[in-house]
């Protein structure tokens, strides 16, 4: 008789709340914050491309990082303007299914990916007159696919383990679907999911962040023994990393232990601006960051944009 009250829904609901009241408001922010990371991260990209002094492992792993960032603000922020829009706060399970592959590979790419670029710093720092045979094209491309794969293997693991269980509700808690908003639903033993789960958080949050401490360990050793000038260099091609991955870390922290353990402590608003703000943060900041702290990156944006003016004027006269 209790297996009578499981679920296999088709279709699940997304937890819009208070947001459809004002959902045309909401649908212009949305669309506005996506066209300006497209903007944002486009030009990164693009100026990376086009300029061939800037193809080097540093801005490869830049340009790396903001595909990322369009990857995973591409699986969030259509859907959410097309669900307020058009008042729909319905998502097919499969739907629902493939989103959370999409977000939850895009968020460990981004540690994954931050802690190759502190290798690449460390190489750079530590070992200048092997960097590039170190850093070659080829082994720049094997950390970029190894930084993936070990993403995409473990987020299938976990995925494979949600599908199995059969749910009780098909409430979600948040405006988008995640895994674990996927397994609170289930009203049969979820441990496996659970430790599984918590595996994954702990290698993406403690590992990671452990192993970019090291490379930073041992670039704050070679800087104490070298010069003036090279300690301004070093810090001026670290900081943005530095930034960059203590945002992402402290908020990808707070993310979990909110969701996991006081997921309805706060009030809705609160909650909501949390539970995107992984999804918005990086993508912005990313490029925003590297395009202003990057002298080379900076010029050649400008240098970018002035072009396309020019060929503007110069087709309406």
């Amino acid at each position: 008789m209790e297996n009578s009250t499981y679920l296999h829904p088709s279709t699940l609901f997304l937890g819009f709340g208070e947001m459809a009241v004002t959902r045309y408001i909401y649908s212009v922010i949305a669309l506005s914050v996506y066209m300006t990371i497209l903007l944002f991260n486009c030009s990164v990209i693009t100026t990376v491309v086009l300029h061939k002094s800037l193809q080097e492992p540093m801005y490869f792993f830049i340009s790396i990082l903001c595909i990322n960032g369009l990857y995973g603000s591409s699986s969030f922020f259509p859907s959410l303007f097309v669900n307020l829009f058009f008042k729909i706060n319905v998502i097919s399970y499969i739907g629902c299914i493939t989103q959370v592959f999409c977000i939850h590979t895009y968020l460990g790419c981004e540690m994954t990916i931050l802690t190759v670029m502190a290798y690449d710093r460390y190489v750079c720092i530590c070992n200048p007159l092997r960097y590039n045979n170190i850093m070659s094209l080829t082994s720049v491309a094997k950390l970029v696919v190894l930084a993936w794969m070990y993403t995409v293997v473990l987020v299938s693991i976990h995925i494979v383990l949600t599908i199995r269980l059969p749910l009780c509700d098909r409430v979600i808690l948040k405006i988008y679907c995640d895994n674990w908003s996927i397994v609170r639903l289930s009203c049969v033993d979820t441990t496996v999911n659970n430790g599984f789960g918590l595996f994954i958080a702990s290698t993406f949050i403690a590992l990671m962040p452990v192993l970019i401490i090291c490379s930073y360990i041992q670039i704050i050793k070679a800087c104490v023994r070298s010069s003036k000038d090279f300690r301004a260099k070093a810090l001026q091609t670290c900081t943005p990393h530095l930034i960059i991955i203590t945002n992402y870390a402290s908020n990808l922290l707070f993310e979990l232990l909110m969701y996991r353990f006081i997921p309805t402590e706060f009030p809705f608003e609160l909650r909501m601006v949390m539970s995107v703000q992984l999804l918005v943060g990086p993508p912005i900041i990313n490029p925003l960051i590297y395009g202003l702290k990057m002298k080379e990156i900076r010029i050649r944006i400008i240098q970018l944009y002035h072009l396309q003016d020019s060929k503007v004027n110069d087709t309406k006269m």
